[in-house]
């Protein structure tokens, strides 16, 4: 697979970034998943819990430890949602807040770089192509495993 396959590609690619975010979010004893949670909760406004597995892509039970962990850290606290006493609304505490900003500016300085390093018609090409390998995924489009021999 050395070859570069696009998978190995963006496999590849997303675990070197992956162990970076860590390597950042470990400088304030956090993970990359903590960082990324607090950067998808709404600063102001109470989140419902339940949207945040979508806007993340997490799975409810790996969101469900992460949120556990956030609280247990005091970077967030679960209130129960008036308007519907089935689900939980995120609310970040001031640590939260602060560490949501810190987990923002990592984002930001990454981007910032990547930037720096790559042309404006690159970055257009990079962002086009893995919108359509995500909608491809998404839709199963031109993609089943009946047409891989």
């Amino acid at each position: 697979m050395k070859e570069k396959t696009i998978d190995y590609i963006l496999r590849a690619t997303w675990m070197a970034v992956s162990k970076m975010y860590n390597e950042e979010a470990s400088k304030m004893d956090s993970t990359m998943a903590t960082g990324f949670a607090l950067i998808s909760i709404d600063p102001d406004e109470d989140t419902p819990s339940t949207s945040l597995g979508p806007k993340m892509g997490m799975e409810a039970t790996s969101l469900s430890r992460t949120l556990k962990n956030m609280e247990e850290r005091g970077l967030i606290e679960r209130k129960p949602n008036p308007a519907d006493g089935r689900s939980v609304l995120i609310h970040l505490t001031p640590f939260g807040k602060e560490m949501r900003e810190f987990s923002k500016g990592v984002v930001l300085r990454f981007d910032e770089a990547v930037k720096q390093n790559v042309s404006e018609d690159d970055l257009k090409t990079f962002k086009k192509v893995a919108n359509t390998i995500m909608e491809m995924v998404q839709t199963k489009n031109n993609f089943t495993t009946d047409k891989i021999s």
